[in-house]
């Protein structure tokens, strides 16, 4: 089983990343892959996935972190980003996208459209694919996907579009990825949309250490992608085994990651 969205990077793992681990692989969770929220967390991140076994690492801007940053800082960044791709190792660019809520912070939609802009060609250019994160923004990103087309595709993180979304952004070859929410008591929107998923563009993911699945409660973390996986296979009609199985290799195809040894 793969976890195709965790901040393992966070300093909620600090005390205990290496037990958050084994208790990772011990749940049959075999990979990670961390995607960096800004540029700060680059380097230890790189050093985190080249000491540890089965983590995988992403290179990307997040959208809620513009409001903090200079937005005259911007080109300076995205060259920064283009030469730490440039070095290698990075199975994804992102986490990037687009945030609702980070436009009424102080990232009006433009600026965050012409970053996101940035990590797409970047992405083309390096042939890799995209973590986008979208949040209250899905007609802005789909008309961005219009203009920029993604040959290595990407995923949509924790998505939580609906099906009409779910068939509007089929045309872009992208993946989807579900995580806690889709165990919640009240659950209907995520549900509805894994359904609609084609079998091949399903992903899961934790996106720990938030969105801790149910019943668990506190801080989220790999080991409970179990969780996750059960009320997809729930929903989609088919066993944790198969679910497991299947988006196992949907993320192996789309990471290029290889086979756990």
């Amino acid at each position: 089983m793969i976890d195709t969205h965790c901040h393992l990077d966070r300093a909620e793992f600090d005390p205990d990343r290496d037990e958050a681990l084994r208790r990772a692989r011990a749940a049959g969770v075999t990979d990670v892959v961390v995607p960096a929220v800004g540029p700060d967390g680059w380097e230890a991140l790189r050093a985190l996935a080249a000491a540890t076994p089965g983590i995988h690492f992403g290179l990307g801007i997040h959208p809620q972190l513009l409001p903090e940053l200079a937005p005259e800082g911007d080109g300076a960044r995205l060259v920064a980003l283009e030469e730490a791709l440039g070095r290698g190792g990075a199975v994804c660019v992102g986490e990037c996208g687009l945030d609702g809520p980070s436009a009424e912070a102080g990232a009006p939609m433009d600026r965050q459209v012409a970053v996101l802009r940035g990590h797409l060609r970047l992405a083309r250019r390096l042939l890799l694919p995209v973590s986008l994160h979208c949040l209250r923004a899905h007609d802005a990103l789909l008309a961005l996907l219009a203009e920029e087309p993604l040959p290595a595709g990407g995923v949509l993180h924790s998505f939580s579009g609906s099906v009409d979304q779910v068939r509007a952004y089929a045309r872009f070859g992208l993946h989807y990825a579900f995580a806690g929410p889709v165990t919640y008591e009240r659950a209907r929107k995520p549900l509805e949309a894994a359904r609609a998923v084609p079998r091949e563009r399903l992903l899961l993911e934790t996106d720990a250490p938030d969105q801790t699945p149910r019943p668990r409660r506190g801080r989220n973390e790999p080991a409970h992608l179990p969780l996750v996986a059960a009320a997809v296979a729930a929903a989609i009609g088919a066993t944790a085994d198969e679910v497991d199985a299947l988006t196992t290799a949907n993320a192996r195809a789309l990471f290029g990651l290889s086979a756990a040894r």
